[in-house]
């Protein structure tokens, strides 16, 4: 997730415990999506649309706070 930030982003999820459950969240969900697309675990379609609108939230929760660190810290 979020890529090009990569050098950024353990420093923000050492500094910012939202930031750091924001990824953790992320990662559960798509495990699960990934899990349930490849029927290891039973979940109908409108449960997997739903976990991926979240994991999508998560991912722009987590840019804004990306954003507002380089704004802060000049980068």
């Amino acid at each position: 997730m979020l890529s090009e930030y990569k050098d950024l982003i353990p420093k923000i999820k050492a500094e910012n415990v939202r930031f750091a459950a924001i990824f953790e969240k992320h990662a559960q969900l798509d495990e699960a999506i990934e899990s349930a697309e490849s029927r290891k675990e039973h979940l109908d379609r409108v449960q997997i649309d739903s976990m991926k609108k979240e994991k999508l939230k998560l991912k722009d929760e987590a840019y804004e706070i990306i954003l507002t660190y380089k704004k802060e810290n000049g980068i």
